[in-house]
């Protein structure tokens, strides 16, 4: 009988975070205060973070313990499930050898859980009574709510407007779990009112929707502000996603040639291939592929600039060394796919600058084109951000159809999609359309970079 998922006994799930600051070829670019221009410090993000998340953005420390009561938490559904996806190889006829991470078991949906439990006991042990954040399509604001209930944490989640009104159900999970959540641009912050006086219709963007956050957590002394992407202590906590599939592989006797994420801040991508570049960078494992995919409607690493730029719209995080595509970056509402921020986790953008990971842009009817094919052969409605890896995973497979070659291929498959289906139901209608990101944006971001040196 053929071995199609590869368990790991929760006596087995890994008890520390790598953190590849330390291992990296070339120190990544500091951040920068947006009023100063200097160097970050602690004390500078002490109004948003507790001091432990804070140390662990900084940390020159390799491994990095997970707190015992962290690690309980996490045993409800971790660790999570390697699948080899024969059905899905022998649609393609393909010599290759599929095998997906499936985060989309954990109470939320998604692997943000892996971040949002660790970011509220922090806060917790700090005293703080209230978070604020943003989410896009979600799956992040479902996390956090779910993690707050917890920690006995009041929770306030501003979302998309065009995620809000298109995706009812994350709201009511939000609420169900005591979150209160908005729609942003909303009249609760300075940030919102103003660009809903500028435009009444504005549909959001997830930008704009961290101004409004920050600027709620900055303006209260019970508040702190989480993040579900993008910074390096988020990063982190999602490495307990490789450290786990590193032991499942050998469970399965293989190694990755090729491995395949989705992209949008770059948090569950980083989570898988992090702790495999230790045998990339070595030396021991040089010519291992790792591929982030975004879409064409928000291509980030592939037409954006490698450049210090806001994380949000008001101006009011630190400046971040990524690509991007401008702060004030308003994807069109037509997308739906997901993996809509402006800019990319400046570890991702690092490790992509220096050449170590690769990056492909794809249009959106491919990637849900790409989630029925697997939907239909492995059983699993994926979301649709995971759809984009999928799509990629398969033009590899065919590649190795078509040369004879046997490559195995390691996809994180970020969440399932059971509260996408409207997304789905679009493509299936024929509604949805491909996207390009307009030249005459891209030029437009550029002129508003801040200037920085």
């Amino acid at each position: 009988m053929k071995r199609t998922m590869f368990f790991l006994d929760q006596k087995d799930m890994p008890t520390k975070w790598y953190n590849i600051l330390p291992d990296l070829p070339v120190a990544l670019p500091e951040d920068l205060h947006p009023a100063t221009g200097k160097p970050v410090t602690p004390d500078d993000l002490a109004p948003l973070f507790p001091m432990e998340l804070i140390m662990q953005e900084f940390s020159p420390e390799r491994y990095i313990e997970i707190p015992e009561e962290v690690q309980d938490i996490l045993l409800t559904w971790r660790p999570t499930v390697l699948h080899r996806a024969y059905k899905l190889e022998k649609a393609l006829d393909t010599p290759a050898k599929i095998f997906y991470k499936y985060e989309g078991t954990s109470p939320a949906g998604s692997h943000k859980l892996n971040t949002a439990v660790p970011q509220a006991y922090y806060n917790k042990k700090e005293g703080v009574k209230r978070i604020s954040t943003e989410t896009g399509a979600g799956q992040w604001g479902s996390a956090l709510s779910i993690a707050c209930s917890f920690f006995d944490i009041e929770c306030k989640v501003y979302m998309v407007k065009v995620s809000f009104n298109g995706k009812p159900y994350r709201r009511i999970m939000m609420e169900t779990y005591g979150a209160t959540c908005v729609a942003s641009p909303s009249m609760d912050t300075k940030a919102g009112r103003e660009m809903l006086a500028k435009d009444p219709n504005c549909n959001g963007s997830l930008g704009l929707a961290i101004s409004e956050a920050v600027e709620d957590a900055v303006s209260r002394d019970d508040t702190h502000y989480a993040l579900g992407s993008v910074l390096n202590h988020v990063l982190l906590h999602q490495t307990i996603i490789g450290e786990e599939t590193i032991q499942q592989m050998e469970m399965a006797g293989e190694y990755p040639d090729i491995l395949v994420g989705c992209v949008g801040g770059g948090s569950n991508f980083a989570g898988l291939f992090i702790p495999w570049l230790r045998d990339k960078i070595s030396g021991k494992k040089p010519n291992t592929r790792v591929i982030c995919v975004e879409p064409t409607a928000t291509p980030t690493l592939t037409k954006g600039p490698y450049a210090y730029d806001y994380g949000d719209v008001a101006g009011l995080t630190p400046l971040l060394k990524m690509y991007t595509l401008g702060h004030d970056f308003m994807p069109p509402p037509v997308h739906a796919g997901g993996l809509r921020y402006h800019g990319m986790a400046p570890i991702v953008s690092h490790l992509y600058n220096l050449g170590i990971i690769e990056a492909q842009a794809v249009p959106q009817l491919s990637t849900f084109e790409a989630g029925v094919l697997f939907a239909r052969t492995e059983g699993i409605l994926s979301a649709p951000e995971s759809t984009h890896a999928i799509k990629v995973a398969i033009d590899e497979a065919v590649k190795c159809r078509e040369s004879g070659e046997s490559k195995n291929i390691l996809i994180c498959l970020s969440g399932h999609g059971h509260f996408d289906l409207s997304s789905y139901d679009a493509y299936l209608q024929g509604k949805l359309s491909d996207l390009e990101f307009p030249e005459d944006k891209m030029k437009e971001a550029l002129d508003k970079l801040p200037k920085v040196g």
